[in-house]
């Protein structure tokens, strides 16, 4: 199977303090089909105005966590990455 395209559309959720700071819980965002997950969030900082708490998210790929920066994420139409800043509890 031939890939028509050199990148896929995917949802991205926002949670908790990336919500306030993105103005939306939900965003459509197109990036290539296979990136490192620390280039994804990079992009996503870049792309949502999440600088000010780009050292602290944590990305989730279809509700896994991804705990390596390094590793390579496999995208398809619609999958889902979740942006969760830390979350303050008492």
């Amino acid at each position: 199977m031939e890939r028509t395209s050199s990148v896929v559309s995917i949802n991205v959720l926002f949670f908790a303090k990336s919500r306030e700071l993105a103005k939306t819980s939900r965003a459509e965002f197109t990036v290539e089909p296979v990136v490192k997950a620390g280039s994804l969030l990079t992009q996503l900082i870049e792309s949502f105005n999440l600088k000010s708490i780009s050292d602290n998210l944590i990305i989730a790929h279809n509700e896994n966590y991804i705990e390596n920066l390094e590793a390579e994420i496999y995208l398809c139409k619609g999958d889902e990455i979740a942006v969760i800043p830390p979350i303050s509890g008492g």
